[in-house]
C-alpha cells in the first residue's frame, strides 16, 4: 500500500514553535501599536478562525486595562456603529482578504478612526505580521502566531502575563504530545472550556470539521450545561479544556458527570503557563485533534473540502 504523503497541515504545525520562537524575538510594530491603542476603546474584529482570536485577543488586551470588545466582522459590517465609536479598529485576517473584515476596515477609515490590522508577512501594509501564507487551508500557526502578536502588544501596555517566552516551548510539548490520537466519534465530538478558552473550544470544534468533516461542537462549559448536555451520549466524545483557573473546578465536575453517564472524556490540561497564555498549547492541542482525525479518516485536511465532490456551488459564496 502506498504511504499517504504528510499533508501541509501537519508540516505547518511540525515548525509552529519554531515561527513562534522567532515572532518572539521580532518586536516590530508592537510598541507603536500599543501606542496607538493606550487610553481609546478599540474593537477587534475577525471571522472564522480570526473571530476565535479577536475574542481571545481582546480578553489579553483587558487584562492590561484596555477597554476593548470582540465582534464578528460580518455583525459589525451589517451594524456599523460601533466602528464609529471605537477610537481604534483591530482587524485579525490571516491573508487580508476576507470579506467582511475588508468592509469592516474600509468603513472604519472613511470614518477616521485608526486601524491596526494584524496579518500574515504577504500583507506589505499590516502593522503586525505574522507568518508566511499557510498551504494548507487549515490555518494553525498563523492563528497562534496572530495570539502572540496580541500577547506582545497586551505585555508591553501592562498586562500581568508573564511567561511569553514559555509559549514556543509548550506548543511544542502540546504537539508532541505521547498520548494516543483520540478515537473519531460515531456521532459527534464536543469541546468544552471556560473563560479565555471558550474560545479554544470553539476552535476545536471549527477546526475539526473543516479538516476531518467529522461534526461537531464547542461552547463555553456553562452554555453546555445550561441544554446541549442532554444530548451527549455514549457514541460521542467530550474534549474538556482546563487551562487552570476559576474554570477548572466546573470543568472537573462536567468531566466526572459525562464519565459518570457512560461518555468517553479526555481532560486536556496546561495550566504551567498561567490561564491566559493556556490558549497556546490548548489551541495546538485541538488542531492536533483535528489533524488526526483527518488522518485516521483518509481525508486530506488542506483543501477545504474542494476535492469532495458535490462541493462545487460553495466556491460560489464569497468569503
Amino acid at each position: 500500500m502506498t504511504e499517504r504523503p504528510e499533508s501541509r497541515m501537519r508540516e505547518t504545525m511540525r515548525g509552529q514553535s519554531a515561527a513562534l520562537t522567532r515572532l518572539l524575538k521580532d518586536r516590530r510594530g508592537v510598541e507603536d501599536v500599543a501606542a496607538r491603542l493606550r487610553g481609546r476603546r478599540a474593537l477587534i474584529v475577525g471571522t472564522g478562525t480570526s473571530w476565535h482570536a479577536a475574542a481571545q485577543g481582546a480578553s489579553l488586551l483587558r487584562l492590561a486595562g484596555l477597554d476593548v470588545v470582540a465582534a464578528q466582522s460580518a455583525d459589525v459590517a451589517h451594524d456599523p456603529a460601533g466602528v464609529e465609536r471605537a477610537g481604534a479598529l483591530i482587524a485579525m485576517t490571516h491573508t487580508g482578504a476576507k470579506r467582511y473584515t475588508a468592509e469592516v476596515v474600509q468603513r472604519a477609515r472613511d470614518a477616521g478612526v485608526d486601524v491596526i490590522r494584524v496579518s500574515g508577512v504577504e500583507v506589505a501594509d499590516a502593522d503586525l505580521h505574522t507568518v508566511a501564507r499557510e498551504r494548507s487551508a487549515a490555518f494553525t500557526a498563523s492563528h497562534t502566531a496572530a495570539l502572540l502578536r496580541l500577547a506582545q502588544v497586551a505585555e508591553a501596555l501592562g498586562a500581568p502575563l508573564g511567561g511569553l517566552d514559555g509559549v514556543p516551548a509548550a506548543a511544542e510539548e502540546a504537539f508532541q504530545d505521547a498520548r494516543p490520537p483520540l478515537p473519531v466519534p460515531q456521532r459527534l465530538i464536543e469541546f468544552a472550556g471556560g473563560g479565555i478558552n471558550q474560545w479554544t473550544a470553539a476552535e476545536g470544534a471549527l477546526k475539526i470539521r473543516e479538516a476531518a468533516y467529522v461534526a461537531s461542537e464547542g461552547l463555553a462549559v456553562e452554555q453546555f450545561l445550561h441544554g446541549p448536555s442532554v444530548a451527549l451520549r455514549a457514541t460521542d466524545q467530550l474534549v474538556c479544556l482546563d487551562g487552570g483557573g476559576p474554570w477548572s473546578a466546573r470543568l472537573t465536575e462536567l468531566a466526572d458527570a459525562a464519565e459518570g453517564s457512560g461518555v468517553p472524556v479526555a481532560r486536556i490540561t496546561a495550566r504551567g503557563l498561567g490561564e491566559p497564555l493556556s490558549i497556546f498549547p490548548l489551541i495546538v492541542a485541538v488542531h492536533r485533534i483535528a489533524l488526526e482525525a483527518a488522518e485516521a479518516l483518509g481525508v486530506n485536511p488542506d483543501t477545504f473540502g474542494r476535492d469532495v465532490p458535490g462541493r462545487e456551488p460553495w466556491s460560489a459564496i464569497k468569503l
